[in-house]
């Protein structure tokens, strides 16, 4: 099975390369053939990398530990759930995932384009099997994942615990899906520049696969703020962690791209802007792949010290300066065709939106890479922490929202004052009202900036309802049909507009969500034993009992001990009660005992936390523990004594029994504890931009036809042209 899957890397590899040469190839006159094959050897690249890593998935079910990758990564005691993930989890799997990902877009979007945009598709076409080429290059020669061990060990080292989590399942897919969905735009940005041909074709051709790319790596980072609130134990979503920073970066200029498009192919202006946000917004993908493979800065997302850096950092600097050399080249066919007319109008609004947006990946990019640029500059190395990056972040938040309400219903080359007082007067009603609400409930000086967030989230909600309410009144008033029906009709008839309507929206919601918890979060760690009353908030919180589970993991990560904890929480006031059970689980060590012997490494290797949450609109309350375990020393050590040579049947009666002696015994625990108020609407508004995305996706009948239309009238161009 090795053998045959490095030769599919290697055929994989192969194709990718005559993709390039063809391509390029075709592109004289008479030699149309060349470019179809070229097109070809991209679905076969697609086809012999899938293979490939259908048979690492099949050694990764089968716990197949000949294979290096499933040693490191797996183990016979694994649960399969967490087995099929166990691929990504490594350098190897990851670079064989970025490839099968590239190669599905790329064939996709040949496909797509295969009648249409003849002299950039074999340019695109040339730069997508390049960018393959060099990632099938680092699997084949420098980290296979098909390397195989002379001698397979009994056990492999298991799944790190703390990718042991659901949202760990489908976390690094969908980044690495918005990654490598960037390259397709970005190709075809290429293909232009090398053409001229940079009106606004490339554009429609390839704006539905920048708005997935945007999806998907949107949907990674709300996956991966929610495995970091519900599994590190520290209670929060964003630490402004290197690897965290990498992902946010391309979206930030991805989402500028997707805004500054529109003007282009309304106005045909920002030209150059837009060629140069995909080029920087496909290069920050490559960084937040190099940063995860370098090691070059201390996360606990990377996979640490790596020969992989070098050769990244010179692809990047390669893709960056060869782009950069042709935007500059092509500047004169990049002038635009119109003149901003006013500064109240929309193209206005996205330009300056479109500068808060770079702007604050600026800020980011800068956080992150200080510790770099401080020791380059001054020879130490100095870090920025969370309180640096919110004192820049939160101003332009707090303009990215505001904008967000005025940016969809400004007209667009010039409105007029009559035209604005129709479109703000009630959403500005709505905001003042909201701000005069706030300043009775909550002091002004306790956060200001989290009311105005407040404020401006209720200005955007007001103008999204507008906006649909006037809509679906306009056309009653036309058709004559019930309320919901012409709302949903409205919205299908123009899903790109309402899907935009809604991504704000939810955008708003998240905005909300992050203000509201960032803000008025209590938060209180205590000691407790059993019997003992914590408050935290308008909650009281009492340490009920503690539990101990032996081969029982609830949560079903595998691991063979876990102490917890029950508590009874009832809020103050005698309103409601509940009950929550937070816990820590425990995995083995390697094989040799350690200092605590046969029976301790089960307490000695990785842990992590179980939290548990009570989840709700208006708060969350969130618990972690950290059980005492000295009480387990002495048992410990007294059945390393007298029980180590025992056979393995007999030693798990006596782990049983130690674990049941922590239940027995109560002894003290930490407690984490948090009230949070609104957090939960991040994932409920990251939800609601999710569907307005998927909305904006989905063509319409209209668009279908349309697209039908242009097929016939090319085909019967030809017909005419050979006539």
């Amino acid at each position: 099975m090795a053998a045959v899957g490095s030769a599919c890397l290697f055929v994989a590899l192969l194709s990718a390369l005559f993709a390039v040469g063809a391509s390029l190839y075709g592109v004289r006159p008479g030699r149309r053939r060349w470019i179809d094959s070229s097109r070809r050897a991209i679905y076969a690249l697609a086809a012999l990398v899938l293979v490939a890593f259908g048979l690492l998935e099949a050694a990764y079910v089968t716990s197949d530990l000949s294979f290096e990758i499933v040693t490191q990564s797996s183990s016979t005691d694994t649960p399969t759930f967490y087995k099929l993930t166990g691929l990504w989890s490594t350098q190897e799997g990851s670079l064989l995932l970025w490839v099968m990902l590239l190669s599905i877009f790329s064939s996709a979007v040949l496909f797509a384009t295969r009648r249409r945009l003849r002299e950039i598709v074999p340019y695109a076409t040339a730069v997508l099997g390049a960018i393959a080429a060099f990632f099938l290059t680092l699997s084949v020669f420098a980290e296979s994942p098909f390397t195989l061990l002379a001698a397979p060990p009994a056990e492999g080292n298991g799944l790190n615990p703390l990718l042991r989590h659901p949202a760990m399942m489908i976390h690094p897919p969908m980044l690495y899906s918005g990654y490598v969905g960037f390259a397709i735009p970005f190709a075809f940005a290429v293909g232009a520049l090398v053409t001229g041909r940079t009106g606004a074709d490339w554009i429609r051709a390839t704006r539905r696969f920048a708005l997935v790319a945007w999806t998907f790596l949107g949907l990674g980072v709300m996956l991966g703020a929610l495995w970091s609130y519900s599994e590190l134990g520290w209670g929060g979503y964003w630490a402004w962690d290197p690897v965290e920073n990498a992902s946010i970066m391309p979206w930030l200029t991805g989402t500028a791209f997707l805004h500054s498009v529109m003007v282009q192919e309304k106005r045909g202006m920002l030209k150059v802007w837009n060629v140069s946000l995909i080029v920087a917004t496909f290069v920050l993908a490559l960084l937040g792949t190099f940063l995860v493979r370098s090691g070059i800065l201390s996360s606990i997302h990377a996979f640490g010290a790596s020969t992989l850096g070098p050769p990244f950092l010179a692809f990047i600097a390669l893709v960056l300066v060869g782009s950069v050399a042709l935007v500059l080249a092509r500047l004169p066919v990049l002038r635009s065709e119109a003149q901003l007319d006013s500064l109240a109008s929309r193209e206005a609004v996205f330009v300056l939106n479109n500068l808060v947006l770079v702007g604050l990946c600026f800020v980011v990019f800068w956080g992150t890479f200080f510790p770099l640029i401080s020791e380059a500059v001054t020879g130490t190395e100095s870090s920025v922490g969370p309180p640096w990056f919110n004192g820049y972040v939160t101003p332009l938040a707090l303009v990215l929202v505001l904008l967000a309400g005025i940016g969809p219903v400004v007209a667009w080359r010039r409105a007029t004052p009559a035209n604005l007082r129709r479109a703000f007067a009630v959403p500005t009603a709505v905001a003042a009202a909201t701000l005069a609400a706030l300043l009775l409930l909550t002091p002004a000086a306790e956060s200001a900036p989290s009311l105005i967030m407040f404020t401006l989230v209720g200005f955007v909600l007001a103008v999204v309802a507008q906006e649909l309410w006037r809509g679906t009144a306009a056309r009653r008033t036309m058709t004559r049909e019930p309320a919901p029906l012409a709302l949903a009709r409205l919205v299908a008839r123009n899903r790109r507009r309402y899907g935009g309507y809604i991504v704000h929206a939810g955008m708003a919601l998240l905005f909300l969500g992050v203000a509201a918890s960032s803000a008025f979060v209590d938060q209180r760690d205590t000691r407790l034993v059993p019997g003992q009353t914590a408050t935290v908030g308008d909650y009281a919180v009492t340490y009920r009992a503690p539990t101990a589970r032996f081969l029982d993991d609830r949560s079903g990560t595998g691991a063979p001990v876990t102490f917890g904890a029950v508590l009874d929480v009832r809020r103050r006031d005698g309103g409601e009660s509940f009950r929550l059970r937070p816990s820590r689980n425990y995995y083995a060590a390697s094989e040799g005992g350690g200092p605590m012997g046969t029976f301790g490494r089960f307490f000695q290797g990785e842990s992590t936390t179980e939290v548990d949450v009570r989840w709700g609109l208006r708060r969350d309350l969130w618990t972690a523990v950290q059980p005492d375990l000295r009480a387990l020393i002495g048992p410990i050590r007294e059945a390393n004594r007298r029980f180590s040579g025992v056979p393995v049947e007999a030693q798990a009666l006596i782990l049983a029994a130690i674990v049941e002696r922590y239940r027995r015994e109560a002894p003290p625990a930490t407690f984490r504890t948090l009230v949070s108020p609104m957090i939960a609407w991040i994932w409920i508004g990251g939800s609601v931009a999710l569907l307005g995305a998927l909305l904006a996706l989905w063509p319409t009948a209209g668009a279908r036809s349309q697209r039908v239309t242009s097929l016939y009238a090319a085909r019967l161009g030809r017909e005419l042209s050979r006539a």
